[in-house]
């Protein structure tokens, strides 16, 4: 009894020192000072609609957006057919073949971001949306790869030939048996590489303009000479943003089967 008591207390102060975090930046974005404080003086959202009236904020979340979308459906494009073909067959080198895919988990991204940048200068894709879609699909792969990876099974490979046996073409397989069995893979895969994709800045920041800028190298570069409440507001803004896709995520898929799948 004691010790589950104990297992609850720790669970509960490592939580609330996680939540801590967010609830000073929540609170800093609604203060009436014209400096980061905290708790709050005075409640207002004055630094929200100062976020909203500023062009390139609105400019940066939008590309932001758009970027880490288009990266995760290339990531899914590009992984999701090498898993199933890693968890299928057999071939020489698949070991490293792996080992190289998943590299972007442990290479630091400032040297990714700076290869990219003179890769890219013999293409002329420098400082483009086409290289900061490269560079972040590289980036964010590996947490598709390895979901969808967690979830091929032997007896998925038996299901398939019993969908074969009966007639099924490779398209009707693939969407009525692989893929029911592989999207708490592709589901939790994606929602890591949007993520990944979103917050990064060591790679996005070799690779952004004054006119194509993320929000997170926004940030980094308006904290260097200015600390007011409007930092707080971004980032309170995005914290909103990513509880409510989680909420929505889990009303129409169900976070908890997800966990249970993986």
């Amino acid at each position: 009894m004691i010790a589950r008591a104990s297992i609850r207390l720790v669970s509960w102060v490592v939580l609330a020192y996680l939540v801590l975090p967010l609830v000073v930046i929540l609170g800093s974005s609604v203060t009436a000072s014209q400096f980061l404080t905290f708790p709050p003086r005075g409640i207002t959202l004055h630094w929200y609609q100062v976020m909203l009236s500023d062009p390139s904020y609105v400019a940066a979340f939008s590309t932001s957006t758009l970027l880490a979308l288009a990266a995760t459906a290339a990531a899914l494009v590009l992984t999701v057919p090498a898993a199933l073909a890693f968890a299928r067959y057999p071939f020489p080198g698949k070991r490293a073949l792996t080992a190289a895919l998943m590299a972007p988990l442990v290479l630091p991204h400032i040297v990714l971001g700076a290869a990219l940048l003179q890769f890219g200068g013999y293409f002329g894709l420098t400082r483009s949306f086409a290289s900061l879609l490269i560079g972040h699909t590289v980036i964010v792969s590996p947490f598709v790869l390895r979901s969808v990876m967690s979830m091929t099974t032997p007896e998925q490979r038996a299901l398939e030939e019993a969908s074969y046996d009966l007639g099924a073409n490779p398209w009707t397989t693939f969407f009525l048996v692989v893929l029911p069995r592989i999207r708490s893979g592709i589901v939790t895969g994606s929602i890591f590489a949007f993520i990944s994709s979103w917050i990064n800045v060591e790679l996005s920041i070799f690779n952004t303009t004054a006119d194509l800028n993320t929000i997170p190298v926004k940030l980094f570069n308006y904290v260097q000479y200015t600390i007011d409440p409007t930092i707080a507001a971004v980032s309170g803004a995005t914290i909103v943003v990513a509880i409510v896709v989680i909420t929505i995520l889990d009303l129409t898929i169900g976070l908890d089967m997800l966990s249970d799948r993986s």
